[in-house]
């Protein structure tokens, strides 16, 4: 491990080239925009430091003029969360936001049936509706909606389908956890962001480590070995790692993968339609004879 000095951990296999990563985001971010025929971003900012980065890279990207930072605590959110939030909004100069989402989310669980609703429920509803509010703000912004979302969560499915992974595109989403704080501190993301305790900020408390099981260096580079080198499991526990822990993460990733997938189609034709079908100039799709 490395990274003391960061304030964090950081596997030496994870360590990043964080100029070149900065330069390739900063292109993918234009040309995903080109090609929607948008010039402007809306993303939702918790005060997390995945948020944080993507407002940092896309202002870099396009100008904070172009970006709107929307920021959606519910009554039960962290304070120093928004104070956070508002600090990155106040560094980059960008437009930003406040939606409460408590009203939204009380009203739905006030009835009798869903006034005992779960945490978890809760947190996905929560995720959900500023996902909502995100898309609405993209037509009176006119922008495309950027994803938080980071390589970690994304490979064990630690994501809400259809809330926080929800998104036009993922700035992020090929960098791991450890990874993503070398690049915040190398883009100058405040250090209260950088070094405090991931969390969703779903509930009271909640911490994203708690709810994995283990800590972010050691996730990360558990997968860096088993998904992006695919050592199989015999191999990963040779290395060091526990079984139980291999075999958790296992299952994650493979009962997860629905998240990481469009909606499968149920094909009612002998031949499948292919991306050349779909594309201007292609193919036309099959027809029935």
């Amino acid at each position: 491990m490395t990274g003391g000095s960061l304030g964090f951990e950081l596997p030496e296999e994870l360590v990043i080239d964080t100029d070149a990563a900065r330069r390739a985001v900063g292109d993918f971010i234009r040309e995903q925009l080109r090609q929607a025929g948008f010039e402007r971003l809306v993303l939702g900012l918790s005060g997390g430091i995945d948020s944080a980065l993507v407002a940092f890279l896309a202002a870099e990207a396009i100008g904070s003029e172009q970006l709107l930072c929307v920021l959606m605590p519910y009554r039960t959110s962290s304070d120093a969360s928004r104070t956070d939030a508002e600090e990155v909004v106040r560094r980059l100069g960008c437009a930003a936001e406040l939606v409460d989402v408590s009203g939204m989310l009380d009203a739905y669980f006030s009835t009798p049936e869903r006034e005992d609703a779960s945490a978890l429920r809760r947190g996905n509803l929560a995720a959900r509706m500023r996902m909502s509010v995100l898309y609405d703000h993209s037509v009176t912004w006119r922008g495309l909606v950027a994803g938080t979302g980071n390589k970690t969560e994304i490979l064990v499915g630690y994501t809400t389908l259809y809330g926080d992974s929800a998104c036009a595109f993922a700035p992020i989403g090929d960098l791991y956890k450890s990874q993503v704080r070398q690049l915040a501190v190398a883009m100058g993301v405040p250090e209260a962001i950088v070094v405090k305790d991931p969390s969703a900020d779903l509930w009271p408390g909640q911490t994203d480590e708690q709810e994995l099981g283990l800590s972010y260096a050691k996730l990360d580079r558990l997968l860096y070995w088993m998904i992006d080198r695919q050592r199989d499991p015999d191999e990963l526990t040779a290395m060091g790692f526990e079984p139980d822990d291999v075999e958790r993460v296992r299952q994650q990733v493979a009962t997860s993968e629905f998240k990481r997938q469009m909606p499968p189609v149920a094909r009612l034709v002998r031949q499948d339609i292919d991306d050349d079908s779909l594309q201007p100039g292609g193919r036309a799709a099959p027809t029935r004879q």
